[in-house]
């Protein structure tokens, strides 16, 4: 009787250590099958590789907030113009990339080690594709022709000289311009140019051989007292979708090119744009609450570019700063917002500032996602945010740059399964 009874109890606990493990393994493949994968993550997700992420976004990281393992952040604008359109093109803000041409590991010139800063991860064409609007280039002469690169001492040498490949000069990315206004004809692109070139019609021929001249917007139908600017809708019908602005002043009379002090008021670039709760005028262009001019860069990068640095540099520290340029410019908010790497985030970084700046201005909401087109200033969908919360997914590793999807690479997870497996307490398989 007592056997029996024993046979019974030890019955008993391997059924219930059978039941016990296929709860464990049904939770885990609850778990994986749960997990978001293949496209299906969202904002602040976990990530192993940028394939997980939905459309328009990437898989990241940011250490220098504490967060290490990788996420899906935001890698795309959302076009206001597609939401809220017909408006005057100062009606809009739109981002702007800092040297644009100045890309992490493009090639130098051949056997020339380059010694210079990086700005940006990807190429012009990328930049555009993603949703940047406004590309800062800074142009020299250069070997008998005209070139993007860094200065030493006021001059562009074979160590800072930019190219897309080697030996090629500047034409070569206003090409790419030209190849994108020509594939997306309802887009509008601004050039803001650090003007070196002395050459005589230099920059002018420049734009003609890159085939830029047929969406020249002409410095005549630019307002010159504050005035708004053309409807978007205006400019696409004109084909007048490219805005070019000098900081040489002659070059407006001698060559039909906008003096962009004339045009444009902007903050301090580098570290004085960067300070929080000041906001100080360039010393080139007139007081930010000048009524003289209706459109507003802001700068906002530091003056020495770090990449790991600009996901931090890219939260919450932008938007206060916004706000304090927002109330220095006379509650004018930014037309143009210029970044170092702009693909770096905690999650929505400049894109959902940008969000949040045309949804305020367009239609009163607080983001041009709740924006509805036609309806009354005020009327606002319900979006739901996603917040900043830390991540709790703390498998695996990730190191590196943002990555593209052409270029992801896979980060490595420990088996889970077998890490559950062996955790189960021995003790159950000793009965």
């Amino acid at each position: 009787m007592l056997a029996c009874w024993t046979d019974y109890l030890s019955l008993c606990r391997v059924t219930a250590a059978i039941g016990y493990l296929f709860l464990l393994l049904f939770s885990f493949f609850i778990t994986v099958y749960t997990a978001c994968f293949n496209g299906n993550c969202q904002v602040l997700d976990s990530c192993s590789q940028a394939t997980d992420c939905g459309p328009g976004l990437y898989c990241g990281n940011c250490p220098a907030l504490g967060k290490s393992q990788p996420f899906c952040t935001r890698g795309q604008a959302i076009m206001p113009t597609s939401i809220v359109g017909g408006l005057p093109f100062n009606k809009y803000s739109w981002l702007m990339t800092h040297n644009s041409f100045s890309i992490v590991d493009a090639p130098s010139l051949q056997g020339v080690q380059r010694l210079t800063f990086y700005n940006q991860e990807d190429t012009v064409t990328n930049q555009l594709m993603n949703g940047v609007r406004g590309l800062m280039l800074d142009m020299y002469d250069f070997n008998g022709d005209i070139w993007l690169c860094h200065s030493f001492r006021g001059q562009c040498f074979n160590f800072t000289a930019f190219v897309i490949c080697l030996l090629q000069p500047a034409i070569n990315t206003l090409r790419e311009v030209e190849t994108f206004l020509s594939q997306n004809p309802s887009e509008i692109v601004t050039i803001v140019i650090e003007d070196y070139v002395h050459t005589p019609k230099g920059l002018s021929n420049l734009f003609v051989n890159a085939g830029l001249d047929k969406y020249w917007f002409p410095v005549s139908k630019m307002p010159k007292k504050g005035e708004d600017w053309p409807t978007v809708n205006e400019m696409v019908q004109a084909n007048h979708r490219l805005l070019v602005f000098t900081s040489v002043a002659s070059k407006e009379a001698e060559e039909g090119i906008a003096y962009q002090w004339k045009y444009i008021l902007e903050n301090e670039a580098g570290d004085p744009g960067v300070k929080p709760g000041s906001c100080p005028n360039r010393k080139e262009s007139r007081p930010l609450n000048s009524k003289s001019a209706s459109l507003f860069l802001m700068n906002y990068f530091p003056s020495y570019p770090v990449e790991t640095e600009a996901c931090k540099e890219h939260s919450a520290r932008l938007a206060d700063m916004i706000g304090t340029c927002f109330k220095a410019a006379g509650s004018m908010m930014p037309n143009f917002l210029a970044v170092n790497f702009y693909m770096r985030s905690d999650g929505g970084g400049v894109f959902y500032d940008l969000d949040s700046i045309n949804g305020q201005r367009l239609c009163g909401c607080n983001t041009i996602a709740a924006c509805q087109a036609g309806a009354p200033f005020g009327s606002c969908k319900n979006i739901t945010m996603p917040s900043s919360s830390p991540m709790t997914n703390t498998a695996g590793s990730f190191s590196g740059s943002v990555q593209f999807s052409k270029s992801a690479s896979t980060i490595y997870y420990p088996n889970q399964f077998a890490i559950g497996f062996f955790s189960i307490p021995w003790m159950l398989f000793l009965l």
